[in-house]
């Protein structure tokens, strides 16, 4: 049964502590994870986060003017203290401009490429600059969402994982229906990633990959590819020094070509031939 509000309005009750949401939407995380309890909060997302944690999201850049600032306040806007690395690869459409406009915002730190050389130059550049506990790669896009940091850190945060995998295809939340050759591409070039790493993993193209800063230290130094064969080779490298890596299902949303998507046939091709380069060696 609802409960009334000052106005006399109904106020419905939280189905799972009773207590109205009106009286919860003010509460700290701290405290509504106290009402909830551990199990309820856990299912809703509400996380413990150590207060002495710091991120580094680290966002590499191009030909995004119309995204980047929106996705910087989204990452800003996530309850937990963080460095933000942005790295522009050269980009020509008025992206570098902004970017300009931005710097000097506190722990915001943007790093310029002179020419376009692909994400993964981007990624080793800021990943050589970042000094957070956890870091995680965010794209510009806006085709992933910063408020499931919590939930993605949790592994690490309790000391089961050293890496996590932001799965596309094993998530409850929403979903953009686009492309399915895309889809079909994704899911063969993770089929043959894990025949390589021995790995069971849902989506190794994913977007979102988490690490411990230890990990990419480790591994840092050894990475090669400019460009998206980035993803197989963080991959089969973490795979090879068989860190642990949890995954975890995320939303998505998938912009087209027309809103600026930019992996393209041959990506899908130099992806396929760096699951076997790495996967056989460093």
């Amino acid at each position: 049964m609802s409960e009334s509000c000052k106005h006399g309005e109904a106020v419905a009750p939280c189905p799972h502590c009773g207590r109205p949401l009106e009286a919860l939407s003010g509460m700290t995380p701290e405290r509504l994870r106290g009402w909830l309890g551990e199990a309820n909060a856990r299912r809703l997302g509400l996380y413990p986060i150590p207060p002495e944690l710091r991120l580094s999201v680290v966002i590499p850049v191009y030909n995004e003017k119309d995204t980047v600032g929106q996705i910087v306040r989204r990452v800003q806007s996530v309850p937990i203290a963080k460095e933000i690395i942005l790295v522009d690869d050269g980009s020509t459409d008025g992206t570098r401009e902004l970017l300009k406009a931005m710097e000097g915002q506190p722990d915001l730190r943007i790093l310029y490429h002179d020419r376009n050389q692909g994400k993964g130059a981007a990624l080793r550049t800021a990943f050589a600059h970042a000094a957070g506990d956890i870091i995680i790669i965010q794209d510009a896009d806006l085709e992933y969402d910063p408020a499931q940091y919590p939930q993605l850190i949790q592994p690490i945060v309790e000391g089961v994982a050293d890496v996590v995998f932001g799965s596309r295809f094993a998530a409850e939340g929403p979903h953009r229906v686009l492309y399915f050759w895309h889809s079909v591409a994704n899911r063969l070039l993770t089929t043959v990633s894990n025949v390589f790493t021995d790995l069971n993993l849902g989506d190794v193209e994913t977007g979102y990959k988490i690490f411990r800063r230890e990990v990419l230290q480790a591994i840092g130094p050894t990475l090669k590819e400019n460009g998206f064969g980035i993803e197989p080779e963080l991959t089969a490298k973490v795979a090879r020094r068989k860190y642990r890596i949890y995954e975890i299902g995320i939303t998505y949303f998938g912009r087209t070509y027309r809103e600026g998507k930019k992996i393209k046939l041959r990506d899908a091709f130099r992806a396929l031939w760096c699951i076997v380069r790495y996967g056989l060696a460093d």
